[in-house]
């Protein structure tokens, strides 16, 4: 008996039109909450639980009314707030996902991080080109976007990411050498210094004025005897004695050579010491890259081409340990858009 397979149906107009006027909408409601960020309309709603006119968000802020209420329905079109009449409430948790900072669930700062010239912009005018750029010639708005955009990923990784690592909350709460690799301005420092307080902590950076902010911040958090920095490119970076766990956070995909790399982190570890990877875990198939996480993740990789790399499929970090030798090698996933991967240098 012979059987036959049907072919794939070919999608109709009806079908695919939805698809793409569903882009459009999305680009209007992520306009809509960045407006909404920047001009402080959301911060004034939820300091007012009660709900408030356009009329009272437009003179409280110094705004024009009739384009505070076309926000408004702007808002209410993406679901950010609803409205009783002519009176507007934040719809619930966007003030925390909108505008706490301090909260593992905060993605405010992905909207306004998206509007920079550096996500899209400038790709778009050097796409004939392929010109790339490094961090030294992004503007100061994108880094600091960038620093509020990082620190979630900090918050869900210490302490509550790193209990998931097989043993190694007993060995941060009675003290180590901890290495926050790529420390940038000092975010994850703090966190480390804060949680585990028997720990001595060092941040490496390859960016000056990245360590600069990082010693500003421990000064100003009176932990400077905790915490040691050192400036040094990633590939290059050493330590005059081992560490019990060297940490990176969102920035092993942008190494220049992440096997010299992991190469000098199992050196720079003692025996049974624990590297952790926390990163994006990029999309390795075709339904992955139509996930929403996948889709901020594809935007994301417009900036990463113009450094020169791309987000990694999480596996990518089980094969790069394993080349290194490092064994016990485990992941976690955190959140869709967020991956712990872990391995150990043999004892």
């Amino acid at each position: 008996m012979t059987t036959t397979t049907a072919a794939p149906s070919i999608p109709t107009l009806q079908q695919q039109a939805p698809v793409l006027l569903g882009h459009a909408a999305g680009l209007a409601c992520s306009r809509t909450i960045a407006m909404g960020l920047r001009h402080g309309l959301i911060a004034a709603l939820a300091e007012h639980p009660q709900g408030r006119t356009s009329d009272d968000l437009a003179e409280s802020l110094s705004l024009d009314p009739f384009f505070t209420r076309v926000w408004g329905q702007g808002a209410v079109a993406a679901a950010i707030c609803d409205r009783d009449g002519e009176t507007y409430t934040l719809a619930p948790q966007m003030a925390t996902l909108l505008l706490d900072r301090t909260s593992p669930a905060f993605v405010g700062g992905v909207f306004t991080l998206m509007e920079q010239p550096e996500m899209f912009t400038r790709f778009d005018t050097e796409l004939p080109t392929g010109e790339r750029l490094w961090w030294d010639q992004c503007s100061p708005d994108w880094i600091t976007g960038v620093a509020g955009t990082g620190t979630p990923f900090y918050t869900r990784l210490i302490p509550g990411g790193l209990q998931q690592v097989p043993d190694l909350a007993d060995r941060l709460a009675a003290g180590c050498r901890v290495v926050d690799t790529a420390c940038g301005s000092g975010v994850g420092l703090l966190a480390l210094a804060r949680s585990y307080p028997n720990c001595t902590v060092i941040g490496i950076d390859g960016d000056r004025h990245s360590l600069n902010d990082a010693g500003a911040a421990v000064a100003a958090a009176g932990i400077g005897d905790a915490v040691t920095l050192i400036e040094s490119p990633l590939e290059q970076m050493t330590l005059d004695r081992p560490a019990a766990v060297v940490l990176n956070n969102i920035s092993m995909h942008e190494c220049r050579d992440i096997d010299a790399v992991a190469e000098r982190v199992l050196g720079m570890l003692e025996p049974g010491g624990i590297f952790v990877i926390s990163d994006f875990p990029f999309p390795e198939t075709t339904d992955g890259l139509r996930s929403t996480p996948g889709r901020i993740m594809s935007g994301i990789q417009y900036f990463e081409a113009q450094i020169d790399d791309q987000l990694l499929p999480r596996t990518a970090y089980d094969a790069l340990l394993q080349r290194h030798g490092f064994v016990g090698i485990g992941h976690v996933e955190l959140t869709p858009m967020h991956a712990l991967t872990y391995g150990r240098r043999a004892s």
